[in-house]
């Protein structure tokens, strides 16, 4: 009794030392298989490996019966046995005798071949941290029930195995994680190369599904609390679309984008199955929403899917997010270098209708001035000279009107007396009749003055182009803490959804200019009813940005 308690310990030992050394899942299982039964002197073994993710069942055994072996183990290959069975339903938390063995049996009845005398076998499940991984059975010929001994060392050897399995598993979830971040920051940095903006969506998704070869990605922007498919990758292929979608309808896009959270579905389902219908998707299969959000608000939705369930579920939630951060960061930050590349544009064009009304204009005025002056003092003595004078005057006054409208292009001279008087002038000079009111009398900062002309100059040609009216209502309210413009049309409106690509372009530069300095725009009205567009900025956020930048050296 003491040889056999001895041979015990020195088997597990030995285990034990083989166990803590491997690395490499399939040959640290069929090393250790064949350490057992070398030690332990049992005739065969084999271990179901159980795969919690997609239920699939993998296999590994050593010295296996022929009878067991034929046509590459398809017998111990299915999932229809005690053993497996009492796993499932977790009745199998220890070493026990498994007295029928179905799949023995069927290979004996149907003289399917030599089972080297095994009728019986042992079984012990691979646990290791209140995780379960699978089943450990054992056999010896002629032999129809092991001692308590043997089930006993079975138990020590499973236990050894079940912890082995977790660090080898923890271990490649770190490799994979590690090369998920590293194919993170390839994505990110080859995404932040984009130059174009309006390529910059098509150019995500399709970075983004080459990279991690994932089926489906497809990006919804929101447009007033309405998503828009943007851009989508499908079949290794990568398309631009302007997809309007309700968000009453749009599934587990509407859950990411309306609660802002990470939305993982392991099979397709009521929750995902209008979206990926609508789409042309697969109509099976998992999917991961991934909201995008920028100053505090829902932007959008970064939506991908596969045919196959459970796709998902094993990537970590820090690095999805991540992607749908770096996606949301891609988009600010060319939207900031537009906006500030456009400001220094406005800055440079301000500065020179500032020079050219200063000096040219004024040169000019005196060289006109000049000339009737002297046409007045040789009236009648000497006409060829009083001619040429005449002619002096004349281009000079024909420059001086050229130099306004030059002017007007650079900076629109109303816009130097005041937002509405410039909005009015510019509706005048499109045939449009305008009424304006406003409330408060405080000065705007350049940049949100700047923004509200040009979004009021989009908002009067849509009125123009769409309307059916040659009338238009503008009201201007200012305080302290943020600035609001509206401008009413009594016609039959716009949409903000019409397909024209010229209207969804100035809808989204109205809305992106908006959202540059931190505000939002309203449509309402439209579809055959007067539409007023609303665009309101707060004033104090920009104002705490200019004493920032002047404060630094």
């Amino acid at each position: 009794m003491k040889d056999i308690r001895t041979n015990e310990l020195l088997a597990l030992k030995e285990i034990a030392e083989f166990l803590n050394s491997a690395n490499e899942m399939d040959s640290m299982l069929t090393d250790a298989l064949a350490k057992l039964l070398d030690v332990a002197g049992f005739t065969t073994g084999w271990i179901f490996l159980m795969d919690d993710l997609d239920g699939q069942i993998g296999f590994i055994s050593r010295r296996l019966p022929p009878a067991l072996a034929e046509n590459s183990h398809a017998l111990m290959c299915g999932d229809n046995c005690a053993c497996i069975e009492s796993f499932r339903q977790n009745k199998l938390n220890r070493a026990v005798n498994i007295i029928e063995c179905t799949r023995i049996n069927y290979a004996i009845h149907n003289g399917m071949g030599d089972t080297a005398g095994i009728t019986h076998h042992a079984t012990v499940p691979l646990n290791a941290g209140g995780e379960r991984f699978g089943l450990l059975n054992a056999a010896q010929a002629g032999k129809e029930q092991l001692s308590e001994n043997e089930l006993a060392l079975l138990q020590a050897v499973a236990l050894q195995i079940g912890t082995a399995i977790k660090r080898i598993r923890l271990y490649e979830a770190q490799e994979r994680n590690a090369q998920l971040y590293a194919k993170l920051g390839d994505v990110i940095q080859r995404i932040h190369a984009t130059a174009d903006l309006n390529r910059l969506p098509v150019e995500a998704v399709r970075i983004i599904g080459d990279t991690f070869r994932w089926a489906n990605v497809s990006l919804f922007m929101s447009r007033n609390r309405e998503l828009s498919l943007r851009a989508q990758y499908k079949n290794a292929q990568a398309s631009e679309t302007w997809k309007d979608l309700s968000i009453e309808h749009a599934g587990i896009v509407r859950t990411a984008y309306e609660e802002d959270r990470l939305v993982v579905v392991s099979h397709e389902g009521a929750a995902c199955a209008a979206i990926l219908h609508t789409l042309g998707l697969p109509p099976n299969g998992s999917a991961a929403a991934i909201p995008l959000r920028s100053r505090g608000h829902s932007i959008g939705v970064l939506l991908i899917s596969s045919p196959r369930n459970r796709q998902f579920e094993h990537y970590p939630e820090d690095f999805l997010y991540s992607l749908g951060y770096h996606v949301t960061l891609s988009f600010e930050n060319m939207r900031i270098n537009e906006q500030r590349g456009e400001l220094a544009l406005l800055e440079e064009r301000n500065r020179m209708a500032r020079d050219l009304h200063d000096s040219v204009l004024q040169k000019v005025f005196s060289l006109s001035f000049m000339a009737k002056g002297a046409e007045a003092i040789l009236a009648g003595k000497e006409p060829s000279v009083e001619r040429s004078l005449q002619e002096i005057g004349s281009l000079s006054q024909e420059v001086l009107k050229e130099m306004r409208a030059l002017i007007w292009q650079l900076r629109p001279a109303g816009l130097e007396n005041g937002l509405l008087p410039a909005l009015k002038q510019y509706g005048q000079r499109i045939d449009l009749t305008v009424f304006e009111q406003a409330e408060g009398v405080m000065e705007l900062p350049r940049a949100i003055e700047e923004a509200l002309w040009r979004i009021g100059q989009e908002a009067l040609n849509n009125v123009k182009k769409h309307a059916g009216t040659n009338v238009a209502y503008i009201r201007l309210r200012k305080n302290e803490k943020e600035a609001s413009l509206e401008i009413t049309d009594r016609g039959r409106g716009f949409s903000g959804r019409t397909r024209s690509s010229k209207l969804s372009m100035g809808m989204l530069s109205m809305r992106e200019r908006a959202e540059a300095l931190g505000g939002k725009l309203a449509i309402t009205g439209g579809k055959g009813q007067p539409s007023t567009v609303k665009v309101t900025i707060p004033v104090h956020i920009i104002e705490e940005k200019c004493l920032e930048e002047k404060e630094q050296p």
